[in-house]
């Protein structure tokens, strides 16, 4: 039985954008082998840096984190790299809040920092 290709979310908020590129740089062997989406601007730079096929939803406060929330509710996603910045106050905080609920809902692995997401990544489990 072939497995099925796992599909990973890629979102950061605007002062957290240059740390999930790197983290995507820094795990593109590993990255190439998912299925990746991520909200606007995230995933355009993400696509540009690494040369990876990210496909873009619309940008996290135009709708974004709630169409990776449908994905997750709709169990079309297997991981969410959020990368939040916990330092500043964010318009479409209601937006996030419910992404991260939903996550957890439908049990899906949502790592919101660099060692969060390397653990998840490197993991056996993601594998299966």
């Amino acid at each position: 039985m072939e497995r099925k290709v796992k599909k990973i979310a890629l979102i950061a908020h605007d002062n957290k954008k240059p740390e999930i590129i790197e983290w995507a740089k820094k795990n593109k062997e590993i990255l190439k082998n998912y299925s990746l989406c991520g909200t606007g601007t995230t995933s355009k730079r993400i696509s540009e840096a690494t040369g990876l096929q990210v496909f873009g939803y619309l940008s996290g406060p135009l709708g974004g984190d709630q169409q990776i929330g449908a994905l997750v509710a709709q169990g079309e996603i297997d991981l969410v790299v959020f990368f939040c910045d916990p330092l500043q106050a964010q318009p479409h905080d209601p937006d996030v809040k419910a992404l991260l609920r939903i996550a957890n809902v439908y049990d899906v692995a949502i790592a919101t920092n660099v060692a969060t997401a390397d653990l998840v990544i490197h993991s056996p489990l993601m594998l299966k």
